[in-house]
């Protein structure tokens, strides 16, 4: 339930506050969670305990309750001051295709916010550029040897390509030095995907504190050596200087993986570019749960600066070279 007055609400005049918090204290229960959902303007009351079933119907209940505990304890110069509205979570998008809410009251964390400075902007992008030619450039030798040594040891193509999910929700084709012998089923990975995202995960090989499958019998013995030291992710930066991705950023993911996501996972689509490298390569790569990699990412978007990411390059090789966490 959101509960919105801006005169209401302001901390600077305790008493109307005081009134409705008594009044939502009537009309609640213990396990029920009351906050503020904006700061002095709105303020939020999640009904805990609650099946979906049942939801619209208490939302019914709740109409009445709530207005009569308002009206016991604030005059009706007051009442007329508030907005109420009630919604179970979480509510069907009315765009199929927008991959989530369109509430834009109820779920403002999954519109893009404001976007950095033009300036900032730029100097993102230019070190995109910059260093997306200069490690090309440098790494052009180790390009030629990775490819022949793929089509050495397993017959198909050196390059992979494969959809995946950019920023805002849309799809572009990603490029990586193929791992996997080819005509593989991708069900092992998509059911893995599934109970990782939900928590559930038990990792192939029985890794303790290990997310991710470590002994995928689809992965040719080249490609372990490849992913082990993140050599197959090196194709990638020709999306980097294609704008299509960021040497730092969230991890694209795959259609199927978005399909598993909560509402609250999709943020890390609309906060920023996709990315080689991040928060979580550099924080524990596979032994981080899949929640908290969400929250690495979203930390990342919301405290993003120009040094932060010069931080987290200077990170990554150390991290790619010790390989811990990567299978």
């Amino acid at each position: 339930m959101l509960l919105e007055s801006s005169n209401l609400l302001k901390r600077n005049d305790p008493s109307s506050l005081q009134l409705v918090l008594r009044a939502l204290s009537k009309s609640t229960r213990e396990t029920d969670i009351i906050g503020w959902y904006e700061e002095d303007s709105i303020i939020g009351v999640i009904f805990t305990e609650i099946g979906d079933a049942e939801g619209r119907a208490v939302a019914s209940a709740l109409l009445s309750k709530v207005p009569n505990a308002l009206c016991s304890t604030l005059g009706i110069e007051h009442i007329n001051e508030i907005n109420l509205s009630f919604h179970v979570f979480p509510e069907e998008s009315q765009d199929n295709n927008s991959g989530g809410p369109t509430n834009r009251a109820l779920y403002p964390d999954l519109l893009p916010r404001r976007r950095p400075a033009r300036v900032s902007r730029l100097a993102k992008r230019s070190l995109d550029i910059v260093g997306s030619l200069f490690a090309m450039l440098f790494l052009s030798p180790v390009f030629l040897i990775i490819c022949g040594l793929i089509k050495l040891t397993s017959a198909g193509p050196a390059l992979f390509r494969q959809a995946r999910v950019g920023q805002g929700g849309k799809h572009f084709n990603f490029l990586k030095f193929r791992s996997m012998y080819t005509n593989n089923d991708p069900g092992i990975h998509r059911e893995y995907v599934k109970s990782f995202i939900a928590g559930s995960a038990a990792p192939d090989g029985g890794q303790p504190g290990v997310f991710k499958l470590t002994n995928d019998p689809r992965v040719t013995p080249v490609g372990r050596f490849l992913r082990r030291y993140s050599l197959d992710e090196l194709p990638q930066l020709l999306h980097v200087l294609r704008g299509e991705m960021s040497l730092v950023g969230p991890r694209p993911p795959l259609p199927y993986e978005f399909e598993s996501y909560d509402i609250w996972h999709k943020r890390r689509l609309t906060a920023v570019k996709p990315g080689i490298t991040g928060l979580w390569q550099v924080e524990g790569r596979s032994k981080v749960e899949f929640d908290d990699m969400i929250r690495l990412d979203l930390r990342y978007a919301a405290e993003w600066s120009l040094w932060l990411d010069l931080q987290i390059l200077f990170r990554t090789p150390r991290a790619v070279l010790t390989g811990a966490g990567a299978y």
